[in-house]
């Protein structure tokens, strides 16, 4: 079991570190809300990660894997929900910031030290985390044919497979505090009216190019 764990250890760190929308969504949490929000952001995600983990314990990634119609139900919803989050971040870009916001978001950080930003809706964060993990089916596929390599044959396989999520989520959560604390860093200078705007009007264009992507693959 130990050998098992630290290769999925090596695996699992390439996988957290490959660009995607998880990391996305946390590094634009934190720029539009602080750190609190980012960190919230990954949680979120890791969450996901938990629902797709007990899925693949269930066999119910198999099943995904398996039926076309399962798989292209899920991936429809996952490029629906990633374009929708670039429309809006698009829409958000139009809307301009006024300097005396961004002047008030340095200040609150400077004399509280939380990262400034706005109020921090907790739950609407990590529902925003939780979903893009969640409706994407590549990390279901890739957890159900990850996953049972790792687990051996006479360990039982719900408490192992978690475990190796937990680990998954472990060096998730080492990787977005890295994202979190290095956009907080820049925050100031990401929060200024222009430059904010080209961050969303970029992280739009992300979003919308992962949907792409995610559209333009198959099960």
């Amino acid at each position: 079991m130990l050998a098992s764990l630290l290769a999925f250890t090596v695996i699992a760190l390439i996988l957290t570190v490959s660009p995607g929308p998880d990391t996305v969504i946390v590094l634009r949490a934190t720029v539009s809300s602080g750190r609190r929000a980012g960190f919230l952001a990954g949680l979120g995600v890791n969450l996901g990660c938990y629902a797709w983990g007990v899925a693949t314990a269930l066999g119910l990634t198999a099943l995904l894997a398996a039926s076309d119609v399962a798989y292209t139900v899920v991936r429809i919803a996952g490029v629906a929900y990633l374009v929708w989050l670039g429309v809006r971040a698009l829409w958000n870009a139009r809307r301009a910031v006024p300097a005396e916001a961004a002047e008030a978001a340095e200040a609150a950080e400077a004399a509280n030290g939380t990262g400034g930003g706005p109020p921090v809706r907790a739950l609407a964060i990590m529902r925003t985390g939780f979903v893009t993990n969640l409706v994407n089916p590549k990390v279901g596929v890739v957890y159900m044919t990850l996953l049972p390599q790792f687990v051996p044959a006479d360990v039982p396989v719900l408490p192992a497979t978690l475990l190796l999520v937990t680990i998954h989520n472990l060096l998730g959560a080492a990787w977005f505090a890295i994202v979190v604390l290095a956009a907080s860093l820049m925050r100031r200078g990401l929060s200024r009216p222009a430059v904010h705007r080209r961050m969303e009007q970029l992280t739009g264009l992300v979003f919308i190019g992962f949907g792409i992507r995610l559209a333009a693959e198959s099960g």
